[in-house]
């Protein structure tokens, strides 16, 4: 049975069949050895470094409530909490003639500290 091209004329990719996916081959088995000499050595599924990190991991606490909407907006959520945070800062920090408050830490019952 002869193999249906994979592009088309205007070379719009189909969608790949079970039977393509067979026919696949290791890129070790099809590509020159002066491209693979180049090509990153990863094992499947393994991530390249990040060239520039654009977050810090750190450990938060936030109030129950505000987690609960955002947790509630589904997936992304940490990443609206990030924009919301970031709009805040945009509004509000460096340069800002407006001096912040500051907000006493309260235990559970709402007394300060």
């Amino acid at each position: 049975m002869k193999m249906k091209p994979l592009t088309d004329k205007s070379g719009e990719v189909r969608e790949l069949t079970r039977e393509d996916m067979k026919r696949f081959r290791p890129a070790a088995e099809v590509l020159p050895q002066e491209l693979l000499a180049v090509l990153p050595k990863r094992k499947p599924g393994q991530r390249g470094a990040q060239k520039m990190p654009t977050k810090e991991p750190v450990t938060v606490r936030y109030s129950r409530d505000v987690l609960e909407y955002f947790r509630s907006t589904g997936p992304g959520w940490q990443a609206r909490i990030d924009a919301a945070l970031k709009e805040w800062v945009a509004q509000h920090g460096q340069g800002s003639e407006r001096t912040f408050e500051r907000h006493e830490p309260t235990v559970r019952g709402g007394e300060p500290r």
